[in-house]
């Protein structure tokens, strides 16, 4: 066996915070309601002892996420998806007794193999992410919960932490909050000074503003098709950031490793719109806030030489014309998840996290996390995870899980591209 079960704990938040906190879903939180959980690895090279771990590191760490907990209660409850879809809407709910699952086990696996930055068995990722616990049927709604936590040991080599979260509870931008947060009160002891950076989360729905009602046009489309739902060289281009290149440049190689096709070819990314919409919505608000971005390329054109010039301009005009412009970001979203169907079964790649967060340098007490892993890519097809680099400054660094063979023919491409710029 490779790995052990030491403990399994449920952390809730101190005493005395909030008997019962409650949460409605916004027109941003609706559509990921059936998406699959987020999983997310931190690996930390940090040798110690397994007695010093289950004596010293683990008893430290569920301390600061009691503590973290007070500030982000909500996270400790659960979904509550209502039987009675006519009358009732989900929502976001704290009660006393709510808590977050806390794994701790102890692996043999091989850290440098699961570190390293080569191509590996996704398969091999699956032992250390925690698994949300198994949603309970009540009379009036379905308890769903939304985070999991789990503490990996690697015995004199390092520590895994990872974090699985059910989408609906926030995006990117969110999470990486809670976690910075935890990674940071488990370092000083308290929270004092997360208290004086006045970087408290922001739970108020008020300031999402719907004046079309998006919501429950969303919701309306959600109750009536639950079963069926499947969530699934130019110098006049202004907009060339590392993300566009690089994303690009992966969208390419990636069509290029698959088979020849009449189709069109779509890439999807999710769009921040705390700044880009009127008013703006406050950077530390809790929960999601994504509108997409998108841009569709015939395949023959995608894989020909200027395949990659296309894709970088069709990325970056929508950027420029849309994502950036705060009049189109949000045009037609109350069409949005309706407009699902029209995906279903295309030709499509997205992107699952965002250069913007840096959480290579959350810091537990263990110093920088060696290796960060999406593992939930791996469950999509076909989405990469994108991040900043660890090693080199202003640099991105790019996952992706694909069948074995047609990751080497994916690895081979993009190696010759790259020789061949």
């Amino acid at each position: 066996m490779t790995t052990t079960l030491l403990e399994n704990c449920h952390i809730p938040p101190p005493q005395g915070v909030a008997d019962e906190l409650s949460l409605s879903l916004t027109f941003f939180d609706i559509p990921w309601m059936h998406f699959h959980p987020i999983h997310r690895l931190l690996f930390y090279e940090f040798p110690c002892s397994k007695s010093h771990f289950v004596e010293t590191i683990i008893p430290k760490l569920k301390e600061s996420l009691t503590l973290t907990l007070k500030h982000y209660v909500p996270l400790a409850g659960n979904l509550l998806f209502p039987i009675d879809t006519e009358n009732n809407k989900p929502i976001i709910r704290y009660v006393v007794g709510d808590s977050v699952s806390l794994k701790i086990v102890e692996s043999t696996k091989d850290f440098d193999y699961l570190i390293g930055n080569h191509a590996r068995d996704a398969d091999q990722f699956y032992d250390f992410i925690p698994q949300l616990p198994p949603v309970k049927v009540e009379i009036e709604y379905k308890k769903v919960p939304v985070l999991a936590l789990q503490v990996s040991l690697f015995p004199n080599r390092g520590i895994c932490v990872g974090f699985a979260n059910h989408h609906v509870l926030g995006d990117a931008s969110s999470i990486v909050g809670f976690i910075r947060t935890w990674a940071s009160i488990n370092i000083l002891g308290e929270d004092k000074e997360f208290l004086i950076a006045s970087s408290l989360p922001l739970f108020d729905r008020s300031v999402i503003k719907d004046p079309l009602g998006i919501d429950n046009i969303y919701w309306n489309v959600m109750k009536n098709k639950l079963k069926d739902l499947v969530l699934y060289k130019n110098r006049d281009l202004v907009q060339v950031s590392s993300f566009v290149v690089v994303t690009a440049y992966v969208w390419t190689c990636f069509v290029k490793s698959g088979e020849v096709v009449e189709d069109d070819e779509y890439f999807i990314f999710a769009v921040d719109c705390r700044a880009r919409i009127d008013p703006i919505v406050p950077c530390n608000y809790f929960g999601n806030c994504l509108a997409y971005g998108m841009a569709k390329i015939g395949h023959r054109e995608l894989v020909e030489n200027e395949g990659f010039v296309r894709a970088v301009k069709a990325i970056a005009e929508d950027i420029k014309n849309r994502v950036n412009n705060k009049d189109e970001v949000l045009k037609g979203a109350e069409n949005w998840l309706s407009d699902l169907s029209k995906f279903f079964g295309v030709r499509a790649i997205g992107v699952s996290g965002s250069p913007k967060f840096d959480l290579y340098n959350v810091d537990f007490g263990w110093g920088s996390a060696r290796k960060m892993e999406v593992v939930s890519i791996d469950g999509e097809k076909y989405s990469m995870s994108l991040c900043k680099s660890r090693d080199h400054e202003g640099g991105l660094e790019v996952g992706l899980s694909l069948p074995k063979e047609r990751m080497e023919t994916f690895a081979a491409i993009f190696a010759d591209g790259l020789r061949s710029a």
